[in-house]
């Protein structure tokens, strides 16, 4: 008699713990660790903070190699800095359910996420996470990503439409407006194939040359398809080393609190009107 893989079977779920937020000491959260199972052999990590009474799920994807090295007690060991890792307590204090999803399990070494956003073992793995937060609430799921990880969300945005598991909706802050690395930049995908809202975050200000809001109509025009869309661009805050990293304008350092209560009451109203 054979019996199937464990891997391939068993959902590893690290212990929940309440917590507090640390700018609403107020507000208490659960949270906890999570192996989801994908592809064979294959799990997908991410941390899941949960409010009382979260009004939708949003997964969160960090920029860069996107190697965020979750541990099983929720500690980051790379990603701290970056602007949605670091946002993440705001979205809960907006009554988000939020999953912060790491590289899988197969992609924890160099290069991480590298060469690897805009593959479809990568929409695999975020299907399977998506299928799971939906089994814990029946609320809408949306994808937000920042800097290189508004690649692997707008990808996966573009395979999966809402009949085959795919996200409500879609949020894109400091895009990828041009690529050096042979891949492809955001505007350049087929975001035409979208049918879902789409709301697109950037500061005036970030100097990073594959995010240069000047190019921003490169984006706007590939998204001429989308009937419900809004760009929403911001000033301010401070400008701290690498202008491509976390702790500059590209990273919304210093208007955190802003940029997500845009972003929180944009994907509110929008489910409002579908309502």
């Amino acid at each position: 008699m054979t019996f199937p893989s464990l891997s391939l079977t068993l959902l590893t779920l690290f212990a929940i713990a309440p917590a507090w937020s640390q700018t609403n000491p107020a507000l208490q959260f659960t949270q906890q660790v999570v192996d989801v199972p994908t592809r064979p052999g294959v799990t997908q990590r991410f941390v899941y903070l949960v409010p009382q009474h979260p009004v939708a799920t949003v997964i969160l994807f960090a920029g860069g190699e996107g190697s965020l090295r979750i541990s099983p007690e929720g500690e980051f060991g790379g990603g701290r800095g970056n602007f949605l890792v670091r946002s993440r307590q705001l979205f809960v204090e907006r009554s988000f359910a939020v999953a912060v999803v790491d590289a899988p399990s197969d992609r924890q070494s160099y290069p991480f996420l590298s060469g690897f956003r805009q593959t479809p073992q990568h929409v695999e793995d975020i299907k399977a996470v998506m299928a799971w937060l939906r089994r814990q609430s029946e609320i809408p799921v949306w994808l937000i990503g920042t800097s290189r990880g508004t690649q692997s969300a707008a990808f996966i945005s573009t395979q999966l439409d809402q009949a085959n598991g795919g996200p409500d909706g879609l949020v894109l802050t400091s895009s990828i407006l041009r690529e050096n690395n042979a891949g492809r930049a955001v505007p350049d995908m087929a975001l035409s194939a979208l049918r879902i809202p789409v709301l697109v975050v950037h500061h005036e200000q970030d100097g990073c040359k594959l995010c240069a809001f000047s190019d921003m109509p490169r984006l706007m025009n590939a998204l001429s398809a989308v009937s419900q869309k809004e760009l929403i661009s911001v000033r301010g805050g401070v400008s701290q080393g690498d202008p491509c990293e976390a702790r500059a304008y590209h990273g919304y350092n210093g208007i955190e609190q802003d940029v997500v209560t845009r972003i929180a009451d944009w994907i509110t109203a929008g489910m409002g009107r579908k309502e």
